[in-house]
C-alpha cells in the first residue's frame, strides 16, 4: 500500500533545550545577523561608489556580498525568532522553500567563489590575456551561469526530499529544513534520494573545492617568478579568497560528502557555514585589502563631509 503524506508542519529541535542558553544566543546570533547585513551591504556600497573597484574581481564580490546576506537570511531570522519560543513549528511548504533557498543560494556562493578563483588565476598568470577574456560581458555570463547552476542544484535537492512520504513523527533535530534530517522523517526507501544528494551536493562540493585548490597551486608556484612587491600583493589577495574557501567549503564538505546520516556535531558546523563565515567574509576581504580600506575611507569621508554640509 503506498503510504501517504500527513504531515502538515515540521517541528524544529533547534539548537538546544536549555533556555538559559536559548536566551544568550538570542542576543549572540541577533548581533552576527546585523552584522551579515550590515557588513556585506557596505561592501555592496564601497563597491558601487567606488570607480576605482572596477575590476572583475569587485564584480564578483559584490555579488557574493549580495549571496551572502540571502543565504544567511534563509535560516537566521527563523533561529533568532524561534529561540523566542518553546515550540519551533514551521509549515510543510515554509520547509521546502527554506530547504529550496539554504541550497540555492550555498551552491551559488560555491560557484561565485570558483570563479573568483578562475578570475585570480587569470590575473596572476595569463596577465597579457586577462583583459580580453575577462571582459564585462564574460564576467556578467559567468555570474549568471552561477545563478543558474544554483538554481540546477538546489530544484534537484528539493525534488529529492519533497516527494517523499512524511508519515510522521515530523521533529526534525535541526534549526532549518536540511536535506539529511528531512531524509531521517521520510517513511519510504530513502536510498536513491540520499544517493542523488551525495552526487548532487557532495561532488559539487568536493570537486569545487579540488579545482580551487588545483588553480591554488598553481598560482602559488606561477608567483615565483614574480616581483617581490608583486607577490606580496598577489598573496595577499589570494590569501583572502583562500581563508573564505576553507572556512566554507570545509563544513560544506562533512556534512553532505557522506552517506545519509546524522551527527550531533552537524548542527554547531551548519551555524558556522550559514552565520558564522557569511559574517566574517567582510571583514577577511577588507582588512586584507588596502583598496577596499581606501575607497570605505574615501567614501566615509564624503558622506561626512555631505553631512556637515
Amino acid at each position: 500500500m503506498e503510504k501517504r503524506n500527513n504531515v502538515s508542519e515540521f517541528i524544529l529541535l533547534g539548537l538546544t533545550q536549555n533556555q538559559d542558553v536559548e536566551k544568550f544566543c538570542f542576543g549572540l546570533f541577533l548581533v552576527f545577523y546585523i552584522a551579515i547585513v550590515l557588513g556585506n551591504l557596505l561592501i555592496i556600497v564601497t563597491i558601487k561608489s567606488s570607480p576605482g573597484l572596477n575590476s572583475p574581481m569587485y564584480f564578483f564580490l559584490g555579488y557574493l556580498s549580495f549571496v551572502d546576506i540571502c543565504y544567511s537570511s534563509c535560516t537566521a531570522p527563523k533561529l533568532i525568532a524561534d529561540l523566542l519560543v518553546e515550540k519551533k513549528t514551521i509549515p510543510f511548504v515554509g520547509c521546502f522553500v527554506q530547504h529550496f533557498g539554504v541550497h540555492f543560494f550555498g551552491c551559488t556562493e560555491i560557484y561565485l567563489l570558483t570563479v573568483m578563483a578562475f578570475d585570480r588565476y587569470m590575473a596572476i598568470c595569463r596577465p597579457l590575456h586577462y583583459t580580453t577574456i575577462m571582459s564585462k560581458s564574460v564576467c556578467s555570463w559567468m555570474v549568471v551561469a552561477s545563478w543558474l547552476g544554483g538554481l540546477g542544484h538546489s530544484i534537484v535537492q528539493t525534488l529529492a526530499t519533497s516527494h517523499l512520504p512524511y508519515c510522521g513523527p515530523n521533529k526534525i533535530d535541526h534549526y532549518f529544513c536540511d536535506v539529511q534530517p528531512l531524509l531521517n522523517l521520510a517513511c519510504a526507501d530513502t536510498y536513491v534520494a540520499g544517493v542523488v544528494v551525495i552526487v548532487n551536493s557532495g561532488m559539487i562540493s568536493l570537486g569545487c573545492f579540488l579545482a580551487l585548490t588545483i588553480s591554488y597551486i598553481i598560482i602559488l608556484v606561477s608567483l615565483r617568478s614574480h616581483s617581490s612587491e608583486g607577490r606580496l600583493k598577489a598573496l595577499s589577495t589570494c590569501a583572502s579568497h583562500i581563508t573564505v574557501v576553507i572556512f566554507f567549503f570545509g563544513p560544506c564538505i562533512f556534512i553532505y560528502v557522506r552517506p545519509a546520516t546524522t551527527f550531533s556535531e552537524d548542527k554547531s558546523i551548519a551555524v558556522f557555514y550559514t552565520i558564522i563565515t557569511p559574517m566574517l567574509n567582510p571583514l577577511i576581504y577588507t582588512l586584507r585589502n588596502e583598496e577596499v580600506k581606501n575607497a570605505m575611507r574615501k567614501l566615509w569621508s564624503k558622506k561626512a563631509f555631505g553631512f556637515r554640509i
